[in-house]
């Protein structure tokens, strides 16, 4: 009998050591959109990396699909019984997802939205990203001077992400748009414009067999389109197979955003004519520190001057370079790419 009641009262102690460990530790849960694309793959790298040598222990988590918002409405909630500190997230619906993103901040819990703003931006306590639209108004620019009085006359496909049109898909779009010096109607949504050199706009999914067969509704639509836009570079890999399918994979001006090392091997390769590469491991890494410094005294991280988000920088990447539009060269690119 009076083991057994030392055994429970070295066991209750255990369980009271253990409890104040755990209250100690600093919980950390990354949500990204996939768990496949190269991006995301970078990103939790990133997170890894720095929650390891800041003592923080990560969780990640990803959605089946981009667009899975459902998956991501179940990491916050398990993030938020497990009392992780904080939570950085790329959004598969930005507006879906703002009520669990909600109860995570109720709850006392840091949000972070990487890459991706959500609707509305301050439903996040902040967003570390690209400046999205900057990302597609360089590439847009660049297409422009690259077809110079021919832009007049371009053929333009859209290749976007997604029919609920999340906030990093319309930025970058409508950044093109205004680039090319196409007039924009709502910039908070693509598909309303009226410029007749528009062929029209698909979806993707961000993916390569997504990307194909985008372009390949589109050029149904019209043979002679000549500029294709891209949300990524495995939207764009798709899209420059179903021009090879018909022969026009050489007369064709491919742009898109992301700046992956196998993007910009595509550029070397004549596949992309130009990209804007972004870095998502440094916004993972300033993620981790932002929930390091938020466990530890309440700081949150303030947005860059001018912008109501944190920007963690974008550089446009071509081999041929254009007057009037700043970039870098491909081995400039290699050095900074990812995946």
């Amino acid at each position: 009998m009076k083991k057994s009641v030392l055994a429970s009262v070295i066991g209750a102690l255990a369980l009271g050591v253990a409890a104040t460990g755990a209250q100690a530790e600093t919980g950390a849960c990354l949500i990204t959109k996939t768990d496949t694309n190269p991006f995301f793959v970078k990103m939790r790298e990133g997170a890894e990396a720095k929650a390891k040598e800041l003592g923080i222990t990560l969780n990640s988590y990803a959605g089946k699909v981009d667009g899975d918002n459902e998956s991501q409405v179940a990491a916050i909630e398990t993030c938020i019984a497990n009392g992780a500190k904080g939570i950085l997230i790329t959004a598969s619906s930005t507006s879906a997802i703002v009520p669990s993103v909600q109860q995570a901040r109720d709850a006392g819990l840091l949000v972070i939205a990487l890459d991706t703003p959500l609707e509305p931006v301050d439903a996040a306590d902040m967003t570390f990203a690209t400046d999205n639209f900057l990302a597609g108004e360089l590439i847009g620019e660049w297409a422009k001077a690259k077809l110079g009085d021919e832009a007049a006359n371009a053929k333009i496909a859209f290749l976007d992400l997604d029919v609920s049109q999340p906030t990093v898909g319309v930025l970058r779009d409508q950044g093109f748009m205004k680039g090319f010096g196409i007039d924009l109607a709502d910039p908070n949504k693509w598909g309303d414009e009226t410029d007749p050199r528009i062929v029209g706009h698909d979806v993707t999914q961000g993916n390569e067999e997504g990307g194909r067969k985008a372009m390949e509704n589109l050029l149904a639509k019209d043979t002679g389109i000549n500029v294709v836009y891209t949300i990524n570079e495995p939207a764009a890999a798709g899209a420059y197979e179903a021009l090879k399918a018909i022969g026009r994979e050489k007369d064709v001006l491919v742009v898109s955003v992301d700046g992956g090392c196998p993007g910009v091997a595509n550029i070397e390769s004549g596949v992309i004519g130009a990209t804007s590469q972004q870095y998502p491991l440094l916004m993972a890494a300033k993620g981790i520190e932002a929930i390091a410094a938020w466990a530890k005294d309440g700081t949150k991280p303030q947005a860059t001057e001018g912008k109501d988000f944190f920007d963690t920088g974008v550089n446009l990447v071509t081999d041929q370079p254009v007057d009037g539009v700043k970039s870098i060269s491909v081995e400039e690119g290699k050095k900074l790419c990812w995946g």
